[in-house]
């Protein structure tokens, strides 16, 4: 005789009822499987993935939270939006570098100068004449140093934000400040020489001052003494 489930002493539903216990065990085992293997698919740390594992040994409850809780997608999934994101980033980049930066006139790579708005875009390199760009440090056709860097970088950058009329205000700016530089020194020599002749001068005026009578006593001549008394004589 078969051990009885639930009191129940009838064969035909202590076999029903007996599948029955043995369905919701294979049940169970079979979502601890599933949730070890979601979780390996959408969550790339270990130790989260066995949290999860253990935490589905709770009959149905842990695999129902983890089920609540668990990222929206895979890591597959992930990795191919980011793929898509970098491809479609490449592609705007490439877009860019085939338009003016000034008017999105469309221009080749072998442009000097953009036929629509005639901005400069690249500098002929100097061995090859071959087009180059400015923030280069080596030509790629016959590997002659451009002297690219840091510093050409941000003056390229300058000059792409700055119009053409900017750009010889500066120039001349530049320019005269040199001028200045180069004039200063000799200003200052010329000062110089000029500074004893002044204090010369100076003291030859004060000494000539000292010296010269006052109006005062130029104005009391003695034709202008009053006459002696009569009586007196």
């Amino acid at each position: 005789m078969s051990l009885a489930i639930f009191g129940i002493t009838n064969d035909g539903l202590n076999l029903v009822a007996t599948l029955f216990v043995l369905m919701l065990i294979v049940l169970w085992l079979a979502l601890i499987v599933y949730t070890y293997l979601d979780a390996r698919r959408r969550i790339s740390d270990p130790f989260l993935v066995a949290c999860a594992t253990v935490a589905s040994f709770f009959p149905y409850i842990g695999t129902a939270v983890y089920a609540i809780v668990r990222p929206p997608e895979f890591l597959e999934d992930a990795h191919e939006r980011e793929l898509e994101i970098k491809a479609a980033e490449l592609k705007v980049r490439q877009l860019r570098e085939q338009t003016c930066p000034n008017c999105e006139y469309p221009v080749e790579k072998n442009y000097l100068r953009c036929p629509n708005c005639q901005r400069r875009l690249k500098d002929p390199c100097p061995t090859c004449s071959k087009p180059v760009d400015p923030r280069w440090g080596l030509c790629p056709y016959c590997e002659t140093t451009l002297g690219g860097g840091e510093q050409p970088r941000r003056q390229a950058k300058k000059r792409e934000r700055a119009p053409d009329g900017e750009r010889r205000s500066r120039r001349e700016a530049e320019a005269a400040a040199e001028k200045d530089a180069v004039k200063q020194p000799a200003r200052r020599k010329k000062a110089a020489k000029k500074a004893p002749a002044n204090a010369e001068r100076r003291e030859t005026s004060r000494d000539a001052a000292t010296e010269a009578p006052s109006p005062q006593s130029e104005q009391r001549s003695p034709s202008r003494e009053p006459d002696p008394d009569p009586r007196q004589a």
